[in-house]
């Protein structure tokens, strides 16, 4: 390949990779065919596989034979435990689920919440309270955050509807996340959880990001009798 012909790969990939990133490109989206490209960029169809196949590396893309190209799901695993969506899992469990929208509201992020979000004092953040239920009993509050700027989208949500997790996983593509797993007793999460104060709780909290910007960040709590944690490990290779 020669140096121009490298260049414009490296064209094509930042191309198509910022589509992704910005949200313009949600997931499952089909990703121009490899004919398409190469006319719009002008150039051969190894430029263009070299490219598609770097996104497909990085996890941005899924290619599959005689269907196309098509912007990837995010994987809802993280390399220490599974978090998948809670409506799935409750399904998966064989139980009823039920999901309450408490509140939301737009309103300028707190201090600390700025501060965790890394945004700017009195940027606007969209605040969510939401209740998962299990089986007809509370199984998770969820209390999140998702800063507009990074995505605009969440504003025209109907999250009475679909939890903001669920949304998320499907519209808004992220590349990093970290979470915090602590125990705690309900306090506040009591009367909402339908537990006494002292009860212990299993409290997850996530932050997820896309290309350097801060997506969400959501403090899940869950009765501890109602959730438990499993990973399976191999030994790591040296």
């Amino acid at each position: 390949m020669s140096a121009a012909e490298d260049s414009l790969h490296r064209r094509i990939r930042a191309d198509v990779q910022g589509r992704i990133l910005s949200g313009e490109w949600p997931p499952g989206h089909k990703v121009p065919a490899e004919h398409e490209l190469m006319a719009a960029y002008g150039c051969s169809r190894m430029t263009v596989s070299k490219a598609l196949g770097a996104l497909a590396d990085a996890g941005l893309i899924v290619r599959r034979r005689r269907a196309g190209s098509f912007v990837a799901h995010p994987k809802i695993h993280s390399a220490v435990l599974d978090i998948p969506d809670i409506a799935a899992e409750v399904t998966a469990r064989g139980q009823a689920y039920g999901y309450e929208l408490m509140s939301r509201a737009l309103r300028p992020a707190r201090e600390a919440e700025a501060e965790a979000l890394d945004l700017d004092p009195g940027a606007e953040v969209l605040a969510l309270r939401c209740l998962h239920r299990a089986g007809g009993r509370p199984f998770a509050l969820e209390e999140r955050l998702i800063n507009v700027a990074a995505a605009p989208q969440a504003l025209d949500a109907d999250f009475a509807e679909t939890p903001p997790g669920t949304w998320l996983l499907h519209h808004v593509p992220w590349t990093e996340a970290e979470h915090r797993i602590s125990a705690a007793s309900a306090g506040p999460a009591a009367r909402v959880l339908d537990v006494p104060a002292t009860t212990a709780c299993l409290v997850l909290e996530r932050k997820t990001w896309r290309a350097g910007d801060r997506i969400t960040q959501v403090r899940l709590t869950f009765p501890g009798e109602a959730y438990d944690l499993v990973a399976r490990f191999t030994p790591s290779r040296t």
